[in-house]
């Protein structure tokens, strides 16, 4: 496995020419974009922009094979076949689709249970939320321990006959941890219930293999791993897909349509209803490629690496609580921490006064702060073109902060 080497990597994302300084640490929100991804988009707007899958002359008929060859990047990326991709605008997009999929496609009745965790981003547990309410349905929230970690004793007390649907996210967006997909979709399937995992903060991150999983759907965003804004994956098993009906429906889905009845294409076209990102998909096949160029294991060992230095330089400073979970390779690259008697929001803006990027909030995902007792949180978040210097930059500004607020107050 070959180190990777930040500074040259950081030569592939543009942002860096024109801002030198800054110590981009918000990937966890929004990766970086490199060159190579902004040259594939603005070859389609450019060279071939045309509508796919509606006409054949050369324009259209080249991002037709542009866009199906994206499809097929993103199966060999997780491991499945190209029949069980689906594009959709986003992370939130798949996850609500696939609620009201399911809503329809099970045999949900009133007292049936939704097994999720208290470490869901919004966009995985709202869909949730909203699909229990319309259908009476109970929700159970597995707990973490101390160490930022599933509590996986109590999972296998949630999960049940009663349980129908198991939805987890891969990787946390506040702790980093990577949670036991594999073990959980187990118990799950076990019991009859269908497995969901939301990977938006695993994907291109750590590596992923939907078949090692066994998970039955998975959904993550381009954003979050050098793509482009507006584009998502929603995977689920081929068997399962052909059995389920599109949530959102409209042109180029179908193969007859008459005054009394509707043939729906085969997965995935007919969950793609109308003109879709073409640009963002080639933009995503495109990011798929780069990644792939460097390597998932090098990029996951090494930010596995930031991390763990990170944890270790902020747990030796006075004041601060980290959070983040600690396992070896068990972290998809997030450290959140609180300091005493600083809110988030002001450590994030004198952070910002250093050039130094960090998200601070609840990150969408109010439960995990009601249960860490926290209801907000500082986050650095470390990628492929970060490296031991920017964690230096960080610790030095955060003990920037601390003076300032010893002396003012």
């Amino acid at each position: 496995m070959k180190k990777l080497n930040p500074q040259k990597i950081k030569k592939d994302f543009p942002i860096f020419d024109g801002q030198p300084e800054l110590v981009y640490l918000d990937s966890a929100s929004s990766s970086q974009t490199p060159q190579v991804v902004l040259d594939a988009m603005n070859e389609y707007y450019t060279g071939y922009r045309a509508n796919i899958h509606r006409a054949l002359y050369d324009a259209s008929q080249r991002a037709t094979n542009a866009y199906e060859e994206a499809r097929k990047d993103i199966a060999r990326f997780i491991g499945a076949d190209e029949k069980e991709i689906i594009f959709t605008s986003g992370a939130t997009a798949s996850s609500n689709m696939l609620a009201s999929m399911l809503k329809q496609y099970l045999p949900l009745k009133a007292g049936d249970e939704i097994v999720t965790t208290v470490m869901e981003h919004h966009s995985n547990l709202l869909p949730l939320r909203k699909l229990a309410k319309e259908k009476k349905l109970v929700i159970k929230h597995i707990a973490i321990t101390d160490d930022f970690e599933l509590d996986m004793k109590q999972a296998e007390k949630y999960i049940t006959t009663k349980t129908k649907i198991v939805s987890v996210s891969l990787a946390s967006n506040v702790l980093g941890t990577v949670n036991d997909i594999k073990r959980l979709g187990a118990l799950a399937h076990k019991r009859g219930a269908v497995m969901i995992a939301d990977g938006t903060e695993a994907v291109g991150h750590i590596p992923v293999d939907v078949r090692a999983l066994d998970c039955d759907f998975l959904f993550f965003s381009a954003h979050k791993m050098c793509g482009p804004t507006g584009i998502g994956i929603l995977y689920g098993k081929k068997e399962l897909l052909e059995k389920i009906e599109p949530s959102v429906v409209g042109g180029g889905i179908v193969t007859k349509v008459t005054k009394t009845e509707i043939i729906y294409k085969p997965a995935p076209e007919r969950f793609e209803s109308g003109t879709p990102n073409i640009a963002g998909a080639i933009g995503l096949g495109s990011a798929i490629r780069y990644l792939e160029s460097i390597g998932m294991k090098a990029i996951h060992a090494h930010t596995s690496k930031l991390t763990a230095l990170a944890q270790k330089k902020l747990n030796a400073l006075p004041g601060i609580a980290v959070l983040s979970g600690k396992r070896a390779g068990g972290n998809s690259g997030i450290v959140s921490f609180v300091i005493d008697g600083m809110h988030p929001h002001d450590i994030s803006h004198i952070l910002a006064e250093e050039n130094v990027a960090v998200r601070a909030g609840h990150h969408c995902a109010m439960l995990l702060g009601e249960a860490l007792g926290y209801p907000a949180t500082t986050r650095a978040s470390f990628y492929l073109y970060n490296s031991e210097k920017d964690i230096a930059a960080l610790i030095t500004a955060i003990k920037k902060a601390q003076k300032i607020f010893t002396k003012n107050f």
